[in-house]
């Protein structure tokens, strides 16, 4: 893994530099005076998400290079044994893995254009369910024993349009939609690791989140709870929302050496409650409100918790510590029973009620 993540580490960390002292040049910046619901004050730069998407893409291209390279040379002892034992297989998801990249590209690109010409939501919305039912007709979606194939194919366009706009929403705090996604990535990679398949690609899996994470740690060190130089701006959120999403599409969870759990199916909603849980009230908050559910406010979990008396940095430490809550049940699914997931099941779900009482008093005092 660590063949992965130190250069993804570093090209991310080395390209939000030069985007944070470059990006100035270019007016791609976050202006709060101009959207009212901005937290923060003046102008920072929105090119962060370069810096994600590069460290992403430029460490497969990397590393799509060092495999061909292997691969013309068989003779070579370029990789140990036990890893040059995987390399026909990663050869054969090298089409998978160009073809995702290439369609969260499209979203990244779409996210920077919206970031400097502010485009209208129909426009977004109708270029991501074109991404989404590209990627489904390739073959990547929900399964989930349901033997219907419409069905399935429009749970897991609405499940990539959901997360990749989940990440956006939640893209309010400093470090907050980063941290997140780091949180939701450690955890997803472990489940592949321990969890492999030998009919899914569990652990191409888990490098490509490898990969993912490295760029996201790059990035948090220049936006993060304690210091900001830049935002990843619309087109770092969609790509991170939707490599996650097309992740767990890719992914088996209920295969456990030779068991099937079918209550495993519930970790990837455990381990990403927390953006859908913030882009779900939001919605229901606007719609209460009459308004447009694609309208910014002040209204996100963030917010909400900030309006309870949180400074913003314990507010984004607070869905840190809550994220990682629901992760660590999520792992627990493995280890339990039908009976013993629902009580997990429920407890998360509990616990995210918990909150959204409390949220509910914010305004009454």
């Amino acid at each position: 893994m660590t063949i992965v993540f130190v250069p993804a580490f570093f090209c991310a960390f080395l390209i939000a530099c030069f985007v944070c002292f470059g990006v100035r040049r270019v007016p791609i910046l976050d202006d709060a005076a101009a959207e009212s619901h901005k937290t923060h004050s003046g102008t920072m730069p929105t090119g962060g998400g370069l810096g994600i998407w590069l460290g992403v893409v430029g460490t497969f291209v990397i590393a799509t290079v060092g495999l061909l390279l292997v691969d013309r040379f068989p003779g070579s002892r370029l990789l140990p044994g036990d890893v040059a034992v995987h390399i026909p297989g990663l050869l054969s998801k090298l089409g998978q893995l160009w073809t995702l990249l290439g369609l969260g590209s499209v979203l990244f690109v779409l996210g920077t254009f919206d970031d400097r010409y502010k485009l209208s939501w129909k426009i977004r919305l109708l270029v991501q369910f074109m991404v989404a039912i590209a990627v489904v007709s390739l073959g990547f979606r929900i399964t989930a024993f349901i033997d219907i194939p419409l069905l399935t194919a429009a749970l897991s366009v609405l499940w990539i349009v959901a997360l990749t706009n989940s990440f956006n929403m939640l893209d309010n705090m400093d470090g907050l939609s980063a941290g997140v996604a780091v949180i939701c990535s450690v955890f997803l990679a472990v489940v592949m690791f321990l969890t492999p398949n030998a009919t899914g690609p569990q652990l191409f899996i888990c490098g490509f989140l490898v990969v993912l994470l490295g760029s996201l740690c790059g990035f948090l060190v220049h936006n993060n709870p304690f210091r900001t130089r830049l935002f990843m701006g619309d087109g770092g959120a969609y790509f991170i929302g939707f490599l996650l999403a097309c992740a767990t599409l890719t992914a088996t969870f209920t295969g456990y050496g030779n068991e099937h759990r079918p209550q495993t199916l519930f970790v990837p909603l455990l381990i990403l409650a927390v953006p859908l849980y913030d882009t779900t009230t939001v919605v229901l908050i606007r719609f209460r409100e009459g308004r447009s559910p694609f309208s910014g406010d002040k209204n996100h979990f963030s917010h909400r918790l900030v309006d309870l008396g949180l400074s913003r940095r314990h507010a984004v430490l607070t869905i840190y510590l809550t994220t990682a809550t629901c992760c660590i049940g999520a792992l627990l699914l493995y280890q339990v029973d039908i009976v013993g997931a629902s009580l997990i099941v429920l407890q998360t779900g509990l616990t995210l009620a918990i909150i959204a009482v409390l949220e509910s008093r914010r305004k009454r005092h």
